[in-house]
């Protein structure tokens, strides 16, 4: 299950894991950090991910690893964090769910969905307790938007926020919540009535308040080392200072989101690149007819359709990386981006699966894993036809929404 993280070979003119020569357009301090994160991957999260899997499990403690290695917010300035550039994150991510998708989600939960809206939206007494602790790793966050009604359309939410007294009172229900059961702060969103100001607000939520509960969301068949959860409130009593004060309308979680997805696009191109290492280490190993299936046309189609989608994967990313660092990424751009790198990470999926045959239906090998963790990925953090819908308004002017 490791060979797909071995240190590049080169089977023919072409280098097979680099073929377009992406490694020299990046800096020293990029290739030093995708490393080591490469690293932690092979040695932290492979060899036991399959167990993590088939168990529905994820180990807590490796959130202080990660802390430790700064890669807990670590496109964040300040307060503990690291401070890196876009790319630098994004390399991260890939480098991160080429080991499986559940241990980038931690990391995109954790920096883009709980810590992003407080460092950008909070209180400096807010970001002075949480984001160092979030950073360490010693405390863990979780993002609560989606409702079991609500998915596509946040704006139709229906937990609310009602004053009580100088307090805040929260109710409703959050669903699909990534890191909701271990998490000790939520960042929950809730609609304000009319007569309380209006609008909607970010709320952030010690999860030991009396009235919050999670309940994880067993018999996934995807994502599954990865927890998911279903947050509960019921009369979670809040004071006036819990509220996020640089937000008053959807723009703030939308902006979380889009954060989020930009770390999705990298991570996508990685988990592709993990499936076709994988299938091109299979090719080039089993022997039918006399020969490895590698020197079958049909099988070298296959291996090629792949590398090219990697490759332009993760070009794509890169390109987009840049523009985020230059300021100059909109967040219809990241749509593209997710869109095109999901949908052809999930061709590569079930190409790969084709070449390993019976095997590629085993956690022995990585694809089957990438596979079934690609199906969410590609409808979370807005589906497919939602990103469609945000590109088509892009270059037509006209909202197909509603």
């Amino acid at each position: 299950m490791s060979a797909a993280h071995d240190p590049p070979q080169r089977f023919g003119e072409g280098d097979a894991h680099d073929f377009l020569g992406i490694d020299a357009l990046l800096d020293d301090d990029e290739r030093l950090l995708r490393d080591t994160v490469r690293r932690f991957a092979r040695y932290r999260v492979l060899p036991d991910v399959g167990d993590w899997f088939e168990a529905g499990t994820f180990p807590k403690e490796l959130g202080r690893e990660m802390g430790a290695l700064g890669l807990l917010g670590m496109h964040l300035e300040g307060y503990g964090c690291a401070g890196t550039s876009a790319v630098a994150y994004g390399l991260a991510c890939l480098e991160l769910e080429a080991g499986d998708s559940g241990a980038r989600s931690f990391v995109s939960v954790q920096g883009s969905l709980a810590m992003f809206p407080i460092w950008r939206f909070g209180s400096e007494e807010q970001k002075q307790e949480w984001l160092p602790r979030l950073a360490a790793g010693e405390a863990i966050g979780c993002f609560g938007l989606t409702e079991p009604d609500s998915g596509s359309d946040p704006a139709s939410m229906r937990t609310t926020a009602r004053r009580s007294g100088g307090d805040w009172v929260l109710d409703g229900t959050k669903m699909w919540i990534t890191n909701g059961g271990i998490a000790d702060v939520a960042v929950i969103w809730a609609r304000i009535p009319d007569e309380d100001g209006g609008g909607y607000g970010g709320f952030v939520v010690p999860t030991d308040t009396p009235g919050f509960s999670a309940h994880d969301i067993h018999r996934k068949l995807s994502l599954r080392a990865s927890v998911t959860s279903e947050l509960v409130l019921d009369g979670v009593r809040l004071p006036d200072a819990a509220r996020l004060p640089g937000v008053a309308t959807m723009r703030g979680p939308l902006s979380c989101l889009n954060e989020a997805r930009y770390g999705i696009l990298w991570g996508a191109a990685g988990s592709a690149r993990a499936c076709y290492e994988a299938a091109l280490d299979y090719a080039g190993e089993r022997v039918q007819f006399g020969v490895p299936i590698a020197s079958f046309q049909l099988t070298q189609r296959k291996l090629v359709e792949m590398m090219v989608r990697v490759n332009k994967a993760t070009l794509l990313a890169l390109h987009l990386g840049r523009r985020k660092d230059a300021g100059a990424l909109s967040s219809a751009q990241v749509s593209f981006g997710k869109l095109d790198n999901v949908r052809e990470a999930l061709w590569v999926a079930r190409e790969a699966r084709s070449v390993l045959g019976a095997n590629g239906i085993t956690l022995e090998y990585p694809v089957i894993r990438h596979l079934n963790n690609l199906e969410s990925v590609s409808t979370y953090e807005g589906t497919n036809e939602i990103h469609t819908l945000v590109l088509g308004q892009a270059i037509t002017g006209l909202n197909a929404f509603s």
